[in-house]
């Protein structure tokens, strides 16, 4: 059965998620649908892109991801559609793929579907819908689009690496307020070399092991560990790290390590 899975920022409360489903299903009536999210904060495409590289490789291969961010009408934005790894994806050309990917796709085209000028406000459910259900029925991307070589770049802020540490910030808070960084495991390994370490946050709060799982320690205890993302995070066993912790969206982290 085809996959089409979604990506967005439309939210629970309004009609727009029942209306792209819709105009999916009319589409293609077969088709299995699956939400990632719809709750990614309006516009936020690094949100988005980090939810959408820590789930999608979980699908088989062929599923059409379809990103709605920041996908409305611009006479400036190009709406393309991408192989890579096995995977479809489908959306605005915003950003959002540079920060998807470690590698460049297989194979890009900007879409050159015909619009239905009703929709121009709202072209994910019309353009972007109808490229992602002919990919989702076996279609290829010459047929739906113009073959393009990238696609435009966005940069997320790195860890900054010295001989023993690294300076690293907040990326990316869970629905269980955890936090996690934009440190890597192979990142750190690679600096760590089997070293003791201190994880430095806030102004007096640390951590000197890592965990393999939350309940590794007691209730309401702060750990760290390396999460399903491969990042570096910061939690509290059944609680909630962000508020308690007062750890928020950009905070700098430093990790030392010491012989």
């Amino acid at each position: 059965m085809a996959i089409i899975t979604l990506t967005t920022d439309l939210g629970t409360k309004d009609f727009y998620q029942a209306a792209l489903k819709g105009s999916i299903l009319s589409n293609l009536p077969t088709v299995n649908i699956i939400d990632i999210t719809h709750e990614v904060p309006s516009f936020n495409i690094s949100y988005a892109a980090f939810v959408l590289k820590n789930s999608y490789t979980y699908f088989p291969k062929n599923t059409v991801h379809l990103i709605g961010i920041d996908s409305v009408f611009n006479e400036n934005t190009k709406y393309i559609a991408l192989k890579y790894k096995g995977h479809y994806f489908v959306g605005a050309d915003n950003g959002i793929f540079s920060l998807l990917f470690n590698e460049a796709p297989d194979e890009i085209v900007e879409l050159n579907i015909m619009q239905d000028l009703k929709f121009l406000h709202f072209p994910l459910v019309d353009i972007l819908v109808k490229g992602a259900v002919h990919l989702a029925k076996g279609g290829s991307l010459t047929e739906i689009g113009i073959p393009a070589s990238d696609v435009e770049q966005k940069m997320l802020l790195h860890p900054v690496i010295e001989k023993d540490i690294i300076r690293g910030s907040v990326i990316f808070v869970d629905t269980f307020s955890n936090v996690i960084t934009n440190i890597t495991k192979d990142l750190f390994t690679k600096v760590q070399k089997n070293r003791d370490f201190t994880l430095y946050f806030r102004k007096n709060e640390t951590i000197t092991q890592l965990s393999w799982h939350y309940n590794e320690v007691p209730e309401g205890e702060k750990l760290c560990l390396f999460g399903i993302s491969n990042h570096l995070e910061i939690a509290i066993n059944k609680g909630k790290a962000s508020g308690l912790l007062g750890l928020h969206l950009n905070d700098i982290v430093r990790v030392e390590f010491h012989s």
